[in-house]
């Protein structure tokens, strides 16, 4: 069966994987940006999303291979957009542009009913208001036998944390505090849901921690 990975999900020293006061111009909240610099220098996004060629030391590859093996993602709704409640209208189609950067089918958890948004380079967005297990079945029947990457946001982790159903979380920890917003740790026990730090990696920018599930 496919694994459920959660990649490159950046976390400050104290546990929050996103600020305070999230909207459309705080889309990590107040001083959340800074949890990406890591990502921000590497070849992977400078390739997607900006003007240079980008490094290709640790944090790169680190980078690279949350995308090795990907058949399909889930998101929160919070990573797909800032609307809240139903929605108001069918112009939102997410952060990204014309192109988002997934290249696969992705499954966006709501409360609100929604038809499917076909975009360029092969992503087509499903929003599902069954929950997360209805939400990872059709992820895993759409990856044809790859993994499924789970994009976040925190609380959509905390969740699939908390039913054990993550086989792989990748934290790249930054040199950050942030001291409020949403934090991954809070009334968390890893080893009591079975899971153990199997790898830990320096790299540039960021620390690369791997927790697998026992």
């Amino acid at each position: 069966m496919s694994k459920l990975r959660v990649q490159s999900f950046s976390l400050s020293l104290d546990g929050y994987g996103a600020g305070p006061d999230q909207d459309l111009d705080n889309p990590l909240g107040v001083g959340g940006v800074g949890l990406m610099g890591w990502f921000f220098a590497t070849r992977v996004w400078q390739r997607m999303y900006g003007t240079g060629d980008g490094e290709t030391g640790v944090d790169n590859t680190m980078a690279e291979r949350g995308f090795e093996g990907i058949g399909a993602w889930i998101l929160g709704r919070n990573m797909f957009g800032p609307v809240r409640g139903p929605w108001p209208d069918e112009s939102w189609k997410g952060w990204w542009g014309d192109e988002p950067p997934y290249h696969v089918p992705v499954f966006v958890l709501t409360h609100h009913a929604r038809p499917s948004i076909t975009m360029q380079g092969g992503t087509t967005f499903h929003f599902v208001t069954d929950g997360i297990h209805a939400a990872l079945e059709q992820a895993r029947a759409a990856a044809g036998g790859r993994d499924v990457r789970l994009g976040g946001g925190v609380a959509t982790v905390r969740q699939y944390l908390q039913a054990r159903l993550i086989d792989e979380l990748h934290l790249a920890v930054g040199p950050v505090l942030l001291g409020r917003g949403e934090n991954l740790y809070d009334g968390l026990d890893f080893p009591a849901l079975g899971y153990e730090c199997a790898e830990t990696v320096a790299g540039e920018r960021a620390t690369h921690v791997i927790l697998r599930r026992a």
